[in-house]
């Protein structure tokens, strides 16, 4: 296994897909396999890379949740205006494609399931639209570039625009995430990163994920790119970004940087059903949920995300889930810089890690690796 993962790695560095990476695929305490350079001209990747992971950070702000759930601090189905007021007396369109005053009252209130489950109401709009419009215009469309408005100003533009739909009567991607990162923040009265640490990146043994890089661990910092006309452009330097460092404002709504050690300690807490060294960390019920299949058939409508999506795949809480195929329960999800990971049924791991933007070159990349467990036919 390892000598394919690294065969691959090495296949798309000298293929120009990713100047380089570092994966794990395994079921145990694997070493990390890396190929390439943290920028292109610089030195070797290192095992111990801090990458930005962006999205793969949905899961464990999910497991984070779920925990606070199970200490009774608030309920899956609760709405929640006491700490999020902002979301009180939604206005809802008419349909997703409605002008933004042709609204109607919103039926309930958003829950914690509708964020976990991306069924707010709130997301990303991926055809023209006036709402589509709107976000673009208030800087609260989602995108690949860093975050530029602060948590507070980010909720304040986000709720001044209509829901698409009735909380719970759909499905768009993303911005619940950012919802879930403020609520965590303002229910525990802690700053986010405060939180994670001390609830799961302490216990967990997560030594270098957060919301930022600090000053000493700057030398692991890989580049970040994105895939031009001439080749891979350059978009963040080596030791430098949005994530050196803290950021000028509030990040509730961001996402965190980690390492593929970090994450593979994270990936197999799923993979155990939920447990850390044998006792529960969330109950077998909630990894069931969030390891499952969540979305009514009725919400998984072609408009919802990218063509194609919905076919085979289901969504959990904060996770993708194969539904159909040979890889019938696999779990797990991608972030928008280049990186992934799964769990399988038998409790195989996969984690990729690079730093080049989505796109056609490294979704094939994605799709090898993925390919690799189990083996493709």
């Amino acid at each position: 296994m390892r000598t394919a993962v690294l065969e691959l790695l090495r296949r798309h560095v000298e293929g120009g897909t990713v100047p380089g990476a570092v994966a794990m695929l395994g079921s145990g305490d694997e070493a990390a396999v890396t190929a390439g350079v943290a920028a292109v001209g610089a030195g070797p990747m290192r095992g111990d890379a801090i990458m930005r992971i962006q999205s793969m950070t949905k899961p464990i702000t999910a497991v984070a949740a779920l925990r606070l759930v199970e200490a009774g601090r608030l309920g899956l189905d609760q709405g929640l205006e006491e700490w999020l007021p902002e979301l009180a007396d939604r206005r809802v369109l008419s349909s997703p494609a409605a002008a933004l005053d042709e609204t109607v009252p919103a039926h309930r209130s958003i829950t914690l399931r509708h964020l976990l489950t991306n069924a707010s109401g709130y997301g990303m709009a991926l055809g023209d639209s006036p709402l589509q419009r709107a976000m673009a215009d208030n800087g609260t469309e989602a995108g690949p570039e860093p975050l530029s408005l602060g948590a507070e100003e980010w909720l304040a533009r986000l709720t001044e625009l209509p829901l698409a739909f009735q909380p719970g009567e759909g499905w768009r991607y993303h911005h619940s995430f950012g919802l879930l990162g403020i609520l965590l923040a303002r229910l525990t009265g802690r700053p986010l990163g405060k939180f994670l640490a001390e609830d799961l990146f302490e216990p967990l043994g997560l030594t270098d994920t957060a919301l930022w890089v600090p000053e000493g661990k700057l030398d692991r910092l890989p580049a970040a790119y994105r895939h031009g006309a001439e080749g891979l452009v350059e978009t963040e330097p080596a030791g430098g970004g949005f994530h050196a460092g803290p950021a000028p404002f509030d990040v509730s709504h961001g996402e965190l940087v980690s390492t593929a050690r970090d994450f593979q300690r994270f990936a197999g807490l799923l993979a155990a059903g939920g447990r850390v060294d044998g006792q529960p960390f969330i109950s077998a019920d909630h990894h069931r949920q969030m390891t499952s299949d969540q979305v009514p058939g009725e919400n998984k409508t072609p408009e919802s995300f990218f063509p194609g999506f919905w076919e085979g795949m289901g969504w959990g809480f904060g996770v993708g889930v194969q539904t159909d195929g040979s890889r019938r329960g696999r779990y797990g999800w991608s972030g928008g810089q280049g990186t992934d990971f799964f769990v399988d049924p038998d409790g195989t791991i996969g984690i990729l890690l690079t730093q080049v933007e989505l796109g056609p070159q490294m979704l094939t990349m994605i799709e090898e690796f993925q390919a690799l467990h189990p083996p493709a036919r």
